[in-house]
C-alpha cells in the first residue's frame, strides 16, 4: 500500500533523530573506553549502581570456570585488571615506629567502647555499615566487612598509614585465637608491625582451622550448607580477575582480619580496589553471600597466591611475640592443651547426666529418671585430677612462651628462620 505523502515529513524527522542518537551512543561508547581509570562508582548511594558497558567487560566462556583467553598486551584488560608486583617491604630504620590505623566494621548496636577504654592512643577508623548519617560509612551497606574495608583503601590510597589493621568491631570472638585470650586487645597490642611491613599482608588469625590448608574448591557446583559461597566463587571469581584462571583451592585461615602495610595495598592501583567495590555493589549476590565470597579471596589480592597459610607457630612467634621454641614445641603444648580440653569436655558430660536426673526427679519425672543414663560413680573426681595436672603445665608453658617472645628478638627470629644480628628488633 502506498505512503500517504504527509507521513513523510515525519518520517524524515524520525530517521534524523535515530541516526543522531546511535552517534550519541557510539561516541559515549568511545569517550568511556577512553577512560579506564575512570571505572568506579566513586560516591554511589542507595541502590544506584553503573553497568559497565557490555563491549568493555573481558569476554567470559558459557557456563565454564574458565574464561576465554585475552591478549595480555591489549590495554584495556591490563587496566582492568593490572598484574601486580608483590615484594619484601622496604628497609625501615631500626626502632622505626610505625604509623598504624585500626579500620573496623561495626553496625549501629554493637558496643566499641572497649577500644577507648584499652588502647585510648591508636588511631582508629571506625565505620558504621547501617548508618548513613555517621562520619564514616560506606556508600551500601552490602558484603559485610568488605565494603567497609574496600572503602577505607579507596578513600584512604593517597594517605595511608605504615599499617592498616583490618578487624570486626567485637572484642571476643571465637575466630580471634585462643592462644591470645581470644582477645583483640591483646591481638592489636601484640601485634608486630614490623612483621607487617616486612610480610605486607598478615592474617590476623595464626590457627588453621578453619581456613587451611585446603578449603574452597572454586569448581565445585554443587551446593554445600557449610560452604553457601563455594558454588558461586567460580563465577564470581571470573568477574573479580578477568585475566586470572580460576583455583582449584582458595584456602587460608579464616575470618576476614588482617593487616597491610601501604607499600603491599599500593601494589595494586586505586582503580583495582573501585572495580572490586562496583562489583559488591553491583552484584545480584546478596549481603551474605557476596560478603562470604571474599573470606577466601583477600590473599590472593594482597599475595598474588591462592593458598595462604602460614606456619602457626611462626605466625604467633613473629607476629605476636608468642614463641614456644619451635614447631615440635608448639606441637607438644597443643597435643597437651587439647588432651586436657578433652578431659574437661568428659567432665562436663558427667555433670549433665547427673543434672539431668535431678531435674526429672525434682520434676517427678521418676520414671524417665530411671531410665536416664547414670553417670559413672567417682569418675569426676578422676577427671578433675587429671585436669588439675595438666592446666599447671599448660599455663606454664604458655607464659615462657609469650615471655620468650617479648624479651628475646633472637628467639623469635631463629624460630621463624630468620637471620638475626645485635640491635634487631622484631
Amino acid at each position: 500500500m502506498a505512503l500517504h505523502r504527509r507521513f513523510i515529513p515525519i518520517l524524515a524527522l524520525v530517521s534524523v533523530a535515530v541516526l543522531f542518537l546511535l552517534y550519541q551512543s557510539i561516541t559515549v561508547r568511545e569517550t568511556l573506553r577512553g577512560l579506564p581509570q575512570k571505572i568506579g562508582l566513586g560516591d554511589v548511594t542507595g541502590d544506584e549502581t553503573r553497568v559497565p558497558i557490555n563491549d568493555d567487560l573481558p569476554p567470559k566462556s558459557n557456563g565454564t570456570a574458565k574464561h576465554t583467553p585475552v591478549n595480555p598486551e591489549d590495554k584495556d584488560y591490563v587496566n582492568w585488571n593490572p598484574k601486580p608486583v608483590f615484594k619484601g617491604g622496604s628497609p625501615r630504620p631500626e626502632n622505626h615506629n610505625y604509623t598504624t590505623t585500626f579500620v573496623v566494621a561495626r553496625t549501629i548496636d554493637e558496643d566499641i567502647t572497649w577500644i577507648k577504654e584499652n588502647i585510648p592512643d591508636l588511631n582508629t577508623a571506625i565505620y558504621v555499615a547501617d548508618d548513613p548519617f555517621a562520619p564514616l560509612h560506606p556508600p551500601k551497606n552490602k558484603g559485610h566487612e568488605v565494603m567497609i574495608y574496600l572503602t577505607y583503601i579507596i578513600d584512604h590510597y593517597d594517605d595511608l598509614p605504615d599499617v592498616s589493621i583490618f578487624m570486626h568491631s567485637h572484642r571476643y570472638t571465637w575466630h580471634n585465637d585462643d592462644i591470645l585470650d581470644s582477645d583483640a586487645v591483646v591481638m592489636l597490642k601484640r601485634l608486630n608491625r614490623a612483621r607487617v611491613w616486612r610480610e605486607g599482608y598478615h592474617n590476623m588469625r595464626c590457627s588453621w582451622d578453619p581456613g587451611c590448608p585446603d578449603w574452597m574448591h572454586p569448581g565445585e557446583v554443587e551446593e554445600d550448607q557449610f560452604r553457601q559461597e563455594q558454588s558461586q566463587l567460580a563465577k564470581s571469581w571470573s568477574e573479580l580477575f578477568p585475566l586470572d584462571e580460576v583455583p582449584s583451592v582458595l584456602a587460608q585461615p579464616c575470618c576476614a582480619q588482617f593487616a597491610l602495610s601501604s607499600e603491599r595495598i599500593r601494589a595494586r592501583p586505586q582503580a583495582s580496589y573501585v572495580w572490586y567495590r562496583d562489583w559488591l555493589l553491583r552484584t545480584p549476590l546478596g549481603d551474605f553471600i557476596s560478603g562470604r565470597i571474599w573470606e577466601y579471596v583477600w590473599q590472593f589480592v594482597f599475595t598474588g597466591s591462592n593458598i595462604f597459610c602460614p606456619k602457626p607457630h611462626m605466625c604467633f612467634c613473629d607476629g605476636y611475640g608468642v614463641c614456644f621454641g619451635g614447631e615440635d614445641k608448639f606441637t607438644e603444648w597443643i597435643d597437651t592443651r587439647n588432651q586436657m580440653r578433652n578431659i574437661e569436655g568428659e567432665l562436663r558430660d558427667w555433670e549433665e547426666k547427673g543434672r539431668n536426673i535431678e531435674e526429672a526427679e525434682a520434676e517427678g519425672r521418676t520414671k524417665e529418671a530411671e531410665q536416664l543414663e547414670k553417670p559413672e560413680p567417682g569418675k569426676d573426681k578422676k577427671l578433675k585430677q587429671a585436669i588439675d595436672e595438666l592446666r599447671p603445665i599448660v599455663e606454664k608453658r604458655r607464659n615462657e612462651a609469650f615471655e620468650r617472645g617479648m624479651n628475646d628478638p633472637e628467639a623469635r627470629a631463629k624460630e621463624i628462620g630468620r637471620k638475626w644480628k645485635e640491635g634487631d628488633g622484631f
